[in-house]
């Protein structure tokens, strides 16, 4: 995509700015619960080679058969990105030397994958927005693990993962910086998770990014890319592109030229270093897989995936927007992963939408992330905090004493009414028991009531003084009117 050059997403080198291209190319274990041409099963921590079939071994005569609801899973994707699925796809032959594959040879698609060109919409930390415009998927068998610390002289294999299916979902070159690649890995694993067609566990293994990185003068065609393989977390990608970018500005501003090739990331160093050549796709010698038909796939099968997906964030944020009247960032917020968007929609419903998002964002996603919990684990549910947001709003109880009664439901549980009516928080609306209070304070500080009447910003200090004294329970409203009366304050 041709947009204008952002000056902002710009790279200051030595001898002038450069602006860094990224595709990507993402790796995503299919949800399912057998490999992509056997029975075995795909289950995470298994003792090594417990979920090895005989065609995952490549025994002789042994051969695969297409698991359809990894198709499905692949097909279900594909309308999730808005991409193209194609009726006819091949699985074709991938040469190259597999120390973990038994085959010698990966099953994988080239020239006619099972889904072609997408797009996916990405919303930017600043506000922008951006399109990345995705280039193919196509269904592949994962390679196992070899493992080189086990033994002071041996390499020992690991075929658990060897043949689980993974989707290769392949961007255009439209990205243009660290934060912008980010931001498409994160949306990325959310619409997966949303679909339910990959978990997105970076840490498992489950989402991996090969990271293509080139730089270029802004305006001039594209440079020489090099790609970085296998990179596990989003905040490795961020500093992944940032460091191949400026080592390759670097060399250009010396008079080098860059070789296309194969890097590695080393967090630790902080640097990328080179693994090997880059292949070609002649190198891999690809041909159809004769083992294998050709995949043909029905509009009738098609519109039946169709008819069962989610709702998707974007469609999701966008009602949000609408229905609850909330910001489009609170929405985006809201809608990041299914269980809060699930959460937040159970609390919101009949209630005021932003009192619920400032709920859900600001206390419970602020306690959950200060305990390095998820939504699942909330120990308040969406019919608890529902229920504060109800007392508030009827007035038994007001936001001071709504904080406090969501510590208590944190800690220990129960009913917020029951709380309430059992700790006396209830919410003092008497404005004889107010008054009292308000005169008692204002007897005590006569010189800041003089303060006050030339400087009304005072006020404040009157009601925390008001509010301490009843405990918190003073209705705020009933407060600063009686404040302002007795103060003779506008």
């Amino acid at each position: 995509m041709n947009a204008p050059v952002n000056p902002k997403k710009l790279i200051r080198g030595a001898l002038g700015d450069w602006e860094v291209v990224v595709g990507m190319e993402i790796h995503a274990q299919v949800t399912s619960r057998a490999k992509l041409f056997s029975g075995a099963a795909t289950a995470f921590g298994a003792e090594p080679n417990d979920n090895v079939s005989l065609v995952d071994a490549a025994m002789p005569g042994m051969l695969p058969v297409i698991n359809r609801e990894c198709v499905a899973q692949a097909v279900r994707t594909g309308l999730g990105l808005k991409a193209q699925i194609n009726h006819r796809s091949v699985f074709d032959r991938k040469n190259y030397f597999y120390p973990d594959l038994p085959q010698g040879y990966q099953i994988s698609q080239y020239k006619s994958p099972i889904v072609g060109e997408g797009e996916v919409t990405v919303d930017l930390p600043d506000g922008e927005t951006i399109r990345v415009g995705i280039e193919r998927l196509h269904l592949e068998q994962d390679a196992g693990k070899s493992l080189h610390d086990q033994h002071p002289s041996l390499s020992f294999v690991d075929l658990n993962r060897s043949g689980v299916a993974l989707m290769e979902i392949v961007s255009k070159p439209d990205l243009r910086s660290s934060e912008e690649a980010k931001a498409y890995v994160t949306k990325l694993r959310t619409i997966l998770r949303y679909l339910g067609t990959c978990d997105g566990d970076m840490e498992k293994g489950n989402l991996r990014a090969d990271v293509n990185v080139s730089v270029r003068r802004p305006g001039e065609p594209f440079g020489t890319r090099c790609e970085i393989k296998n990179v596990n977390s989003i905040r490795f990608i961020g500093q992944a592109i940032e460091t191949e970018a400026r080592r390759q500005i670097a060399i250009i501003e010396e008079g080098g030229t860059i070789q296309q090739e194969t890097r590695l990331f080393d967090p630790n160093k902080g640097e990328t270093r080179s693994m090997r050549s880059k292949e070609e796709a002649h190198d891999y010698r690809y041909f159809p897989d004769p083992d294998l038909l050709p995949l043909e796939i029905d509009d009738a099968f098609i519109e039946r995936l169709r008819a069962e997906l989610p709702e998707l964030p974007d469609a999701k944020k966008a009602r949000f927007v609408s229905d609850f009247g909330l910001s489009a960032y609170d929405a985006t917020v809201l809608v990041a992963e299914r269980a809060a968007a699930d959460y937040f929609e159970a609390v919101a419903r009949g209630r005021d939408g932003k009192a619920a998002a400032n709920w859900v964002i600001n206390e419970l996603f602020g306690r959950l992330n200060k305990e390095g919990r998820g939504i699942e684990d909330s120990p308040v549910s969406a019919a608890q905090l529902g229920a504060v947001i109800d007392l508030i709003a009827d007035g038994t109880i007001s936001g001071k004493i709504a904080k406090d009664l969501f510590e208590i439901l944190w800690s220990e549980g129960g009913d917020p009414r029951e709380i309430v009516e059992r700790r006396g928080l209830k919410q003092v609306t008497d404005t004889g028991a107010i008054e009292a209070a308000v005169d008692q304070i204002i007897a005590a500080n006569p010189d800041k009531v003089e303060q006050a009447k030339a400087k009304p910003t005072l006020l404040g200090w009157f009601v925390g003084q008001t509010m301490k004294a009843t405990g918190g329970k003073a209705n705020p409203a009933a407060v600063n009117a009686l404040l302002k009366a007795k103060l003779g304050i506008e």
